[in-house]
């Protein structure tokens, strides 16, 4: 009662415009590694019970509820006299949504599945019809077919719920139950539930803790991840249908904390996967889906800085791998009975500057997801089946599948039909709605299935998509994706957002996005930097340039694009704002601390990952050891220590006449980006702001939500147009949108 009081005076507070700037107190915690001493005033705001707040937020230590409340409140009256805006932005992006919108029916026996959205409702369904439905009768715009069943509607499960997230959902082999995982806090820590599909009943059978899980043969076995009390993935269990979770067996237990673990299916579905993995190193075993109490095969023990990924075909194992210094990948064969890399050869060899970043198998052809000069490609070729194990696939000619924008975003798709003889893919571009394509793989004839419908209306002639390089601090070439309508000046007086990550080897794709136009139909240029801790321009992108002692080469590569931009006159100084969320967070965290001052004049920092000295320093965080092999381990290493020091956005904000306008957000039951790794920073940067710096410092906290904030299609809007109500407003400020209407 206490806490809503609370909550209920700071937004009548808001509302009436009697909201200071909050100033949290300083209590130094004082930490020693290799001699270096640090003082951090603001670690009071970690909450020792933070295990536990992630999974029932209500337990948050009250002071620190009370300071996220203030910083609520004082957000909440910054942004005030946007509320127009937003709302007008909200009714535009929704406008732009198909609200009765579905997904492209997979076929798998008789059935064909699929997931669509009902008009005015938050939360996806599950359904599915018949094949020949699908087949002789569906199309994009007749979806209503006689045969077709709702399975599942997460409307009504996400009901009475602050938040709600549908997880995975799996249809047994035999087309009978229906397994599905739910996460109501937004800590993701998923329950899996079965429904019998014929009753429509769920079976007794729950299981908590859990992360990803795949359905064995029989349709009687789940094969699940349990996390543990750090949220580290950590066991993989056998589940019955009918027993207890407590009478689970267990299968396999992974020793190091430092290792991510997962279970999936090969292509053909013939074995479960559970794989093993940190950013540098995998280690898959195998599970004969068909005997779900087998013992596993281990394909290759992990060996540092070997990663590989396998499917099946036939009796072959093809192995997706950067084995013997193969940089951007190379797929290799080996027979199943002999599945280690001693006795790996190459299929697909290696070619410096084709990034293999994907493979699939259908029956008789390998489908390759590629990228080549900074762009996606698609490759079918040709994959006989050898009648003896001892005999080679043989591969015919590779078929690329590409386009001719100057940039785009291109896509496989997964099916359940391995015997299919053909493939889907994506495809669009920053000006040209999605597409859904089925290509015959034996004439290569495309079929258009979906075009992404824009109810509103758009004219992809009305903007342009321009794809340039940037030259970076040591001559490497940074690609930048520019979209602005037609009509925008690029004389240097447009403001632009700039877009980045830069982390994990994560690209960014070239993509459509319906929500960004609430920008660029207002003049604003939208950009996406492609700089290296990505693979957009192949692995060495990211490994070694752009992690580790190289990471640097993320911050200076975003800053040498904000610079093009500017040199070229696509914008100007002071009129970039510029925007990233987790670690694209720290990256515009760090940008913005090594940034000559006034080159920016807004930072949108989402969930950022800014305080990564102390995180890296405690091992008790769940992400804290398989981050290492990314950053660094700064208690073992000095060299670690120094390096991450030298970045970390949080320690390296120094007092200076003025930072840009910021713009923090948060979750309060993250498990990736703690929730007081904003909050410390946006603390500690309103004390280094110089005594005539007026610019925000903002912070909003979403207090029942978690990494990817609020999890609706339409709930999850309202984040989206305050960060561009939030852009939008300091534009105004500054001269650049005098007109603009808030």
């Amino acid at each position: 009662a206490h806490m809503a009081a609370v909550a209920a005076a700071a937004a009548a507070a808001a509302v009436a415009g009697e909201v200071n700037e909050p100033v949290a107190r300083q209590e130094p915690v004082r930490s020693e590694y290799h001699g270096f001493v640090r003082d951090d005033p603001y670690h009071w705001m970690k909450d020792d019970n933070w295990q536990q707040v992630l999974r029932e937020p209500s337990v948050l230590r009250d002071d620190i509820r009370v300071h996220l409340d203030a910083e609520n409140a004082y957000t909440e009256s910054a942004l005030a006299g946007t509320k127009d805006l937003q709302a007008t932005m909200v009714a535009e992006m929704k406008g732009r949504m198909n609200q009765d919108e579905s997904r492209v029916p997979a076929i798998d026996g008789e059935f064909a599945y699929f997931s669509r959205y009902a008009e005015g409702y938050e939360h996806p369904q599950r359904c599915r019809m018949s094949r020949s439905d699908f087949e002789g009768k569906w199309s994009q715009d007749a979806p209503q077919v006689e045969s077709l069943e709702v399975l599942l509607d997460a409307n009504s499960l996400a009901e009475g719920q602050d938040f709600f997230k549908l997880g995975g959902v799996e249809h047994s082999p035999d087309h009978k139950l229906l397994a599905y995982s739910t996460d109501v806090k937004g800590s993701e820590y998923f329950t899996v539930v079965v429904k019998d599909l014929s009753s429509g009943q769920l079976l007794q059978d729950t299981l908590v803790n859990c992360s990803s899980f795949e359905w064995a043969g029989d349709s009687q076995t789940l094969i699940y991840t349990v996390i543990d009390e750090k949220h580290r993935e950590k066991w993989v269990y056998r589940h019955t249908l009918g027993s207890l979770q407590a009478d689970d067996v267990l299968i396999f237990e992974e020793p190091d904390d430092g290792f991510f673990l997962g279970v999936g299916l090969t292509d053909s579905r013939r074995f479960i996967t559970i794989s093993s993995n940190d950013h540098q190193t995998s280690e898959v075993r195998l599970l004969d889906a068909a005997k779900p109490d087998a013992p596993l095969v281990l394909v290759q023990p992990r060996v540092s800085g070997l990663m590989y990924e396998v499917t099946d075909h036939g009796e072959s194992l093809l192995v997706l791998t950067n084995h013997d210094k193969a940089t951007d990948f190379k797929v290799c064969w080996t027979p199943l009975s002999t599945p280690g890399a001693d006795h790996w050869k190459d299929l697909v060899p290696h070619k410096e500057g084709v990034f293999i970043r994907g493979m699939q198998t259908r029956q008789g052809r390998l489908l390759l997801s590629q990228r080549v000069a900074a762009l996606p490609v698609l490759s079918v070729s040709t994959l006989s089946e050898p009648a003896t194990t001892a005999e080679a696939p043989v591969m015919g000619d590779s078929v690329p599948i590409k386009f001719d924008e100057e940039a785009y975003s291109l896509s496989m798709m997964g099916t359940y039909q391995h015997s299919s003889q053909s493939i889907r893919f994506s495809y669009s571009s920053p000006t040209t709605p999605e597409s859904v394509f089925d290509m015959d793989l034996a004439t290569g004839e495309r079929r258009l299935l979906k075009s992404q419908k824009v109810p509103s209306g758009h004219n992809a002639d009305d903007y342009v998509c321009l794809r340039r390089l940037a030259t970076a601090k040591d001559g490497a070439k940074v690609p930048v994706t520019i979209l602005h309508r037609k009509g925008t000046p690029l004389d240097g007086s447009a403001p632009l957002l700039l877009y980045g990550y830069g982390s994990y080897g994560h690209a960014m794709p070239a993509h459509f996005s319906t929500n960004r136009l609430s920008l660029v139909d207002r003049g604003v240029v939208y950009a996406i930097a492609h700089i290296r801790g990505g693979t957009d321009c192949g692995y060495a992108w990211y490994d070694p340039n752009g992690r580790m002692f190289n990471k640097m080469n993320t911050f200076t590569d975003f800053l040498a694009v904000a610079k093009y931009l500017v040199d070229e006159k696509i914008t100007s100084k002071g009129r970039i704002a510029i925007q990233g969320g987790s670690a694209g967070g720290m990256l515009v965290g760090a940008a913005m601390n090594i940034a000559p001052e006034g080159l920016f004049s807004a930072v949108i920092a989402e969930v950022p990952f800014v305080d990564v000295l102390t995180t890296m320093c405690d091992v008790t965080l769940p992400l804290t050891p398989p981050e290492w092999p990314e950053w660094g381990n700064p208690i073992e290493d000095k060299a670690a220590y120094e390096y991450i020091r030298s970045y970390s956005p949080y320690d390296c904000l120094e007092p200076r006449a003025s930072y840009p306008n910021v713009l923090a957000t948060g979750g309060l039951a993250d498990p990736r980006v703690t929730y007081w790794e904003p909050a410390k920073w946006v603390a500690r940067l309103r004390t280094v702001r110089g005594s005539g710096d007026a610019n925000l410092s903002l912070l909003k906290t979403e207090m029942t939500a978690g990494h990817g904030g609020k999890a609706g299609r339409f709930d999850s809007l309202d984040q989206v147009a305050v960060a561009y109500a939030f852009a939008l407003l300091i534009f105004r400020r500054i001269g650049v949108l005098p007109n603009l209407d808030l």
